[in-house]
């Protein structure tokens, strides 16, 4: 059976640090969003190993293990999501190289590397 697109996301440099991250663009507000966000991931074999409310910003934090090393998830109520690692780039492109092999996801605007 051949799973449907449920999820949109860019890869993309972030506006203040130029690192690159991935936002979530639609399907965020699925309830199995994050479980299937990690399935997704499971390669690298993720774990979350804190979670905060941020109720002044309505936001989720999950902090997540891999083998390739933390990242972020960041959720908000504005169905809105974020991967981020500042500081581990090989795993934001580890990430978006695994997203873009899932038939949950489809990567749009994609934006190459080399044009920073």
């Amino acid at each position: 059976m051949v799973k449907s697109i449920k999820y949109k996301y860019r890869y993309r440099p972030g506006h203040s640090s130029g690192n690159f991250l991935i936002e979530f663009i639609s399907g965020v507000e699925n309830e199995n969003f994050v479980f299937e966000v990690l399935e997704a991931l499971k390669d690298i074999n993720p774990k979350v190993i804190r979670n905060e409310n941020i109720l002044m910003n309505d936001d989720i934090l999950y902090t997540i293990e891999s083998s390739l090393g933390q990242f972020t998830l960041s959720k908000d109520n504005y169905d809105v999501a974020f991967i981020i690692s500042d500081n581990n780039q090989t795993c934001i492109e580890e990430i978006n190289n695994l997203l873009s092999k899932d038939n949950r996801f489809e990567i749009t605007d994609l934006i190459n590397k080399n044009s920073r």
